[in-house]
């Protein structure tokens, strides 16, 4: 099992006020840059999971282990594999945002409340999802989304891979005071 990434993913977290600040993560890709904005309305615990793990660098490095074209891609463990996290999980939030092009949305197992460090975004609509994962951001802008669909052409092998690795190099939260 991975270590648990628990009290430092708080620590980074103390200083984060929805009511005072808007948030976005940043990832910078080997495809490009793209920019989330979150849903802290909907989902706070994911909003805060995202910004925290960012904040400490978990994602930086990690691979887009399954890209399925016109459905997702996925990123978020630590192993490249699917199996990994942070070493804890969050509780749903599941809610009435819809699953389109450019939704961020947290993978997890079969289990409702098994969601760790994984996410998605949604290549297209995606109904089937809907009120069954937690929808908590989504792309910012066009050349964001243009950024995930891209990665959601590369080329793929086994168990939805891509041939090539795409990787987010660095990320980071950007605060904006409302």
């Amino acid at each position: 099992m991975a270590a648990n990434r628990r009290a430092e993913v708080d620590k980074a977290l103390e200083d984060v006020d929805f009511s005072k600040n808007k948030y976005q993560v940043e990832f910078d890709t080997t495809m490009g840059k793209m920019l989330l904005d979150l849903y802290p309305d909907v989902a706070p615990g994911h909003c805060k999971n995202i910004i925290g793990l960012t904040k400490i660098g978990f994602y930086n490095g990690i691979i887009f282990h399954r890209v399925i074209k016109g459905f997702v891609i996925q990123v978020g463990c630590p192993n490249g594999t699917g199996t990994g996290g942070p070493g804890y999980t969050i509780n749903a939030e599941f809610n009435d945002k819809l699953h389109e092009a450019g939704v961020l949305s947290m993978a997890r197992t079969s289990a409702p409340h098994s969601a760790g460090s994984q996410f998605f975004v949604c290549m297209g609509r995606v109904p089937h999802l809907d009120r069954q994962y937690t929808v908590f951001g989504k792309t910012a802008d066009d050349a964001s989304l243009k950024i995930a669909l891209s990665i959601g052409d590369v080329k793929t092998g086994g168990g939805d891979r891509p041939v090539k690795d795409v990787k987010i190099t660095s990320s980071r939260v950007i605060v904006t005071p409302k």
